[in-house]
């Protein structure tokens, strides 16, 4: 089963893809491969729906929650990118920054809503991927959670 089929059997609808905030551009292949822009949780009215450092004002669960949200916004940008999450051939590589509170080490949990998010999509073939969890002094806006990755797109 494709990607576009999981996310119509599972009920997940994605966003409008978000337009950059400075001057960048979502996503850019480079033959085979396609890099896509850190993106953030999605915006209502202009402002992110979340904000805030994980450890402090939000929990491990919220943060989770944020993760795949972000996910939910690169699906977007990639599909309008390539025209169907069909083309994806693997996730190669992820890099999740988490806002935190000092003291606060449980990054990897926070970034797995993205990771669970991508298998949940592609399957375990192409949606599983390497992938970094770092933790973040301060992140655009006051955000919890920044998401970039790399693919392989056909």
């Amino acid at each position: 089963m494709g990607a576009e089929a999981r996310l119509k059997e599972r009920n997940i609808t994605l966003p409008q893809p978000a337009t950059p905030l400075a001057n960048y551009v979502g996503a850019v292949r480079v033959g085979n491969l396609m890099f896509v822009s850190g993106h953030g949780p999605l915006r209502v009215d202009g402002k992110p729906s979340a904000r805030g450092k994980v450890g402090r004002e939000l929990t491990v669960e919220q943060g989770y929650q944020v993760a795949r949200e972000v996910g939910l916004a690169l699906l977007a940008t990639i599909r309008a990118s390539v025209g169907s999450l069909d083309r994806i051939k693997r996730v190669v590589k992820v890099l999740g920054m988490v806002n935190s509170a000092e003291g606060f080490g449980d990054q990897p949990r926070v970034v797995n809503g993205f990771s669970d998010l991508m298998v949940e999509v592609f399957g375990d073939a192409i949606g599983k991927h390497a992938r970094s969890a770092v933790g973040m002094a301060e992140l655009p806006m006051g955000i919890p959670v920044e998401i970039e990755m790399v693919l392989e797109v056909e």
